[in-house]
């Protein structure tokens, strides 16, 4: 299948751009500058400069796509958080809102069989000792309000007789991922916040486990599907 990755070299993007390859997809992705671009082409992915907000030159990038995986995010580090980072967080609720209505847009006018959107679980209600499933009640904060845009998107791409997927992933960790890196780096001078008594649960998942489902999305039906590292619970997408 040829594959469109918009945020192909980011912290989920390339390790989903290998397992694409891995399983005999054809890979084009989205890469901003020569060094990341040559590390898509190092594994066998064909690299592209496109800007996300311009619509004309998406349609023209994404043409020829069967599939399209919108991975692309602007998230800061745990060292910068939320609240002190307005511009990561502007960029991250257009990559969302904006550039997820472009790329359905696109992905329709390719004719592209599925469309998948990285979205997250963070804006499910408190459910105490009840699981949560892809059917539990939301509650964004108005820092979540965009993933739910980017949802909205995705049920859009389905409605026209396709196939939309919704992945809401839990908290990335992998010793390479930067996230990672700097939390522990934080919590070693026990400057790492824990938010709230200590009795909350945070659900993760192991980034090489985010892009399995990424690739197992492509043959998935449409809908929304949770992708935690407890999965036997929580998403029917990687029980498949």
């Amino acid at each position: 299948m040829n594959v469109f990755v918009a945020g192909a070299t980011g912290a989920l993007g390339l390790p989903t751009v290998q397992a694409l390859l891995a399983a005999g997809h054809r890979v084009r992705g989205t890469a901003r500058g020569e060094e990341k671009a040559a590390r898509l082409r190092a594994l066998g992915a064909e690299a592209v400069s496109v800007d996300l907000f311009d619509a004309r030159a998406l349609a023209e990038t994404v043409a020829g796509s069967e599939a399209v995986l919108h991975l692309a995010t602007k998230i800061p580090p745990p060292s910068r958080p939320w609240l002190l980072s307005r511009r990561f967080r502007l960029e991250n609720d257009r990559l969302r809102s904006e550039a997820s209505k472009l790329l359905v847009d696109a992905a329709l006018a390719a004719q592209a069989r599925v469309y998948v959107q990285e979205s997250i679980t963070f804006p499910y209600a408190d459910a105490r000792e009840e699981w949560i499933d892809e059917d539990a009640t939301l509650q964004p904060t108005p820092l979540l309000l965009s993933a739910l845009d980017a949802e909205r998107e995705t049920k859009r791409f389905s409605e026209a007789g396709r196939r939309g997927i919704v992945l809401r992933f839990a908290g990335f960790y992998a010793p390479y991922a930067r996230s990672t890196r700097d939390s522990v780096r934080l919590a070693r001078y026990r400057l790492f916040p824990i938010f709230g008594t200590g009795e909350s649960f945070f659900s993760s998942i192991h980034v090489d486990d985010a892009a399995a489902a990424a690739v197992a999305a492509l043959d998935a039906r449409a809908g929304t599907y949770n992708v935690t590292d407890r999965a036997a619970e929580c998403s029917q997408i990687v029980t498949r």
